[in-house]
């Protein structure tokens, strides 16, 4: 590397001591290393002035790519649409790749940017475009679907209802040396709340088992724990208290009464079976 050539080559010491501090440590980006990285920032120019044609080539080699002394921080942002749906094949095969990068998913269960058509994210009995008369199908566990990997850092997280562990998880995957992926609950325009409380619509869908907040880190497996850790407590609140509170599900009710009865009672279903399964699964002891 450059880098190497100018130490072999001979510079000034305090710059040579920071430059070969960053070669044993290439892999850290921690706060210390970003420090290390300015101060070296700070005195190649003044190392280029000083060296020989031979030397200052290399230095302005260095200069060139010196944003590159530390790993950047890459995150990849986007909806359900995209990441459930008509992208899963290219974010199932970036996450597979098993690179360093991180993707946040902005979960509003529907196809928010184009007039609120229905996804694979959007859940059993929602009323969305195409879906009129209600969804059909359950909501698609992609959390689920990326934890099988056993490489991917994962996440499911609802700002207004437990801002600490979203904070967390962010941290968690921002350090993961790998894959990672964080999903978070947004609500929207399209389901019919108040969008003046989005926080406490993400209150109340943690609060009655609608969304699930957990964390998986490969990283504890390495050192003999369970990586899936349940951040949500048991429900507290009544599942259709949730459903009453947006006007995506109270159509379907007062247009279908039968069938909304019917759709939301499966689903009620399907949240508390969901729950009991990330439960055991964070209850497993590792062999």
């Amino acid at each position: 590397s450059n880098i190497k050539k100018l130490l072999d080559m001979g510079t000034d010491d305090e710059l040579a001591k920071l430059l070969k501090n960053r070669l044993d440590n290439w892999e850290k980006v921690d706060d210390a290393t970003k420090e290390t990285t300015e101060k070296i920032k700070e005195l190649l120019p003044k190392a280029k002035e000083n060296a020989d044609d031979e030397a200052k080539t290399v230095v302005e080699k260095i200069i060139e790519l010196q944003n590159y002394l530390v790993d950047k921080s890459i995150w990849s942002i986007g909806g359900d649409g995209w990441a459930y749906d008509i992208g899963y094949g290219g974010l199932d095969h970036v996450l597979a790749s098993d690179r360093n990068l991180n993707v946040l998913v902005l979960d509003t269960e529907v196809y928010s940017n184009t007039g609120g058509q229905s996804s694979k994210a959007t859940p059993l009995g929602s009323v969305a475009k195409f879906a009129a008369a209600g969804k059909r199908t359950p909501k698609k566990d992609l959390g689920k679907m990326f934890m099988s990997y056993g490489y991917v850092y994962v996440a499911s997280i609802a700002l207004g209802a437990n801002p600490k562990q979203a904070l967390q998880a962010i941290n968690e995957a921002e350090a993961f040396d790998g894959p990672s992926i964080v999903i978070a609950y947004a609500p929207c325009i399209n389901h019919g709340c108040d969008m003046r409380d989005t926080q406490g619509e993400e209150k109340l869908a943690v609060d009655t088992g609608y969304w699930t907040l957990y964390r998986y880190n490969p990283m504890l497996k390495k050192e003999g724990k369970n990586p899936f850790i349940l951040d949500s407590k048991e429900p507290k609140i009544e599942y259709k208290k949730f459903l009453e509170n947006e006007i995506r599900y109270r159509t379907i009710k007062q247009q279908y009464p039968e069938v909304a009865e019917k759709l939301f009672k499966q689903a009620a279903k399907d949240a508390k079976e969901r729950y009991q399964t990330y439960k055991k699964m964070s209850e497993e002891e590792i062999l």
